[in-house]
């Protein structure tokens, strides 16, 4: 049988995503699916973990690549339409750490795509494109009988884990906002079995997405939780995106402008510390768009920080490669180690983080006195398909900071006593992400100015978001 060969574009640093029945289409799924099996045999893996968020394409998808895998003679384990974390807990649980999941994460409607485990490890890179070439190559086992398929249900066992290693000791009261993605499929009742009085919104799963876009790394989508939590005066609200690994924290003020976003790198300062207190000692990890001020607060409390490079997969290896029990990225994904498998999960984080507020009477006032400085949310330069890489490696080179401690692991960032900037290569879409921190407006304008001045000096053509 002859299949179209899946696209070069969709291969990406972290994970394969694009669009269905455009770069994604049924054929490269299953030939996808082929290889990934073909690459699980030769590491001795006989079992691949499958499933799928709650995208229009899913099931068609899901067949496909279902298909693929049972080619090379490997056997599949279909959880359904599950939120990708429970994907990487059967994948641990049921299939010695390999399985592929079906989703377009926080993309539009019209994406999908797959995050791929193989013996533990999550592919990324090298590996993702190794996929690519050996599809291209025709280096595909072909089995002589079709490995066999059977479905199981895990929603039960994986709220039960959680649960087991997150026990709140008072009442609360949250609003959580579930942007129609997977994770209302079980986020409500994690909640209620926590013991958690929850007003749930857009929970039902639905691929249209049609109250907001299902990313809380976007302030704008998370204006529906900040009026939920002043009408219903609940003293946290939680966001979730489309595919259940990222999350968001707001803490209610008197009015909408009022309510408080507390980003990922401020969460991660109460996880770590909380990691820190049972664990002293232990190396704390965090992606480069992080606030100077987490590296600090690691320390404080006798741990060691460690600033990586942005991206699941990324993450996850330094993670395991430096045995470390906490990980985070400004994007929203938390991971943890022992006693959990050190993966990302937004319902595990979620849990975790109401058994630490629990702790005390006062949310607004533990979270909203977290360190932080001036500094601006995400911006994005948009450039043509492949320009934003080509142009971190001259603004590397040509780049002249005074005074700064300058890191290049993720593109460029320069450290300043009073603040710090950032510049990087996005490695899903073709845009520039930069980030600034400061102890003041001066400061922030400053450093601002001085990233404008040199980008415009490389490319005079770029609009800068500043």
């Amino acid at each position: 049988m002859s299949l179209q060969l899946p696209e070069s574009s969709i291969f990406r640093a972290y994970d394969i995503r694009g669009i269905v029945d455009q770069t994604l289409t049924e054929s490269g799924v299953r030939l996808i699916g082929q290889a990934v099996a073909s690459e699980s045999l030769e590491a001795g893996v006989e079992q691949l973990v499958i499933g799928r968020d709650g995208r229009l394409s899913g099931p068609r998808l899901s067949a496909a690549l279902a298909e693929g895998i049972r080619a090379a003679g490997v056997q599949v384990i279909d959880l359904g339409a599950v939120p990708t974390p429970v994907l990487y807990y059967a994948a641990h649980t049921l299939a010695g750490g390999s399985g592929i999941m079906l989703t377009g994460s926080h993309n539009p409607p019209n994406y999908n795509g797959c995050k791929i485990m193989v013996a533990g490890t999550t592919l990324a890179g090298e590996e993702i494109m190794a996929l690519h070439a050996r599809i291209h190559a025709d280096r595909l086992i072909t089995a002589k009988h079709q490995g066999s398929y059977q479905t199981r249900q895990v929603l039960a066992d994986y709220l039960q884990a959680v649960i087991t290693h997150n026990k709140l000791v008072r009442p609360m009261k949250i609003v959580a906002d579930y942007g129609n993605g997977i994770a209302g499929c079980i986020g409500p009742q994690l909640f209620r079995s926590l013991g958690v009085e929850t007003i749930n919104l857009f929970a039902e799963v639905d691929g249209h997405f049609p109250n907001h876009h299902p990313d809380p790394s976007n302030p704008e989508n998370l204006n529906d939780l900040k009026k939920a939590l002043i009408e219903h005066q609940a003293e946290l609200g939680l966001a979730f995106d489309g595919d259940g690994d990222r999350l968001g924290v707001v803490i209610p003020g008197e009015t909408i402008d009022s309510c408080e976003i507390i980003w990922a790198d401020r969460v991660m300062m109460l996880l770590a510390e909380d990691v820190l207190n049972s664990q002293p000692g232990e190396t704390i990890i965090f992606d480069v768009k992080c606030s100077g001020r987490l590296a600090e607060c690691i320390r404080q409390h006798g741990g060691k920080p460690v600033m990586w490079r942005t991206g699941h997969s990324l993450v996850k290896r330094k993670m395991r490669e430096l045995d470390a029990p906490l990980a985070g990225e400004m994007s929203g994904h938390f991971f943890f180690g022992k006693p959990w498998y050190g993966f990302d999960d937004a319902l595990f984080a979620a849990a975790r983080l109401l058994a630490i507020i629990s702790r005390q009477q006062d949310t607004y006032g533990l979270l909203h006195s977290l360190p932080t400085g001036i500094s601006t949310p995400e911006l994005h330069i948009d450039t043509d398909e492949g320009e934003n890489h080509e142009f971190i490696m001259r603004f590397q080179q040509a780049a002249s900071f005074t005074n700064a401690d300058l890191n290049t692991i993720d593109g460029l960032r320069a450290d300043f006593t009073d603040g710090w900037g950032l510049i990087r290569a996005s490695n899903t879409t073709p845009v520039l992400v930069l980030r600034f921190e400061a102890d003041n407006d001066q400061s922030l304008t400053r450093i601002q100015n001085d990233f404008g001045r040199q980008i415009r000096e490389l490319a005079p053509h770029f609009k800068l978001p500043f």
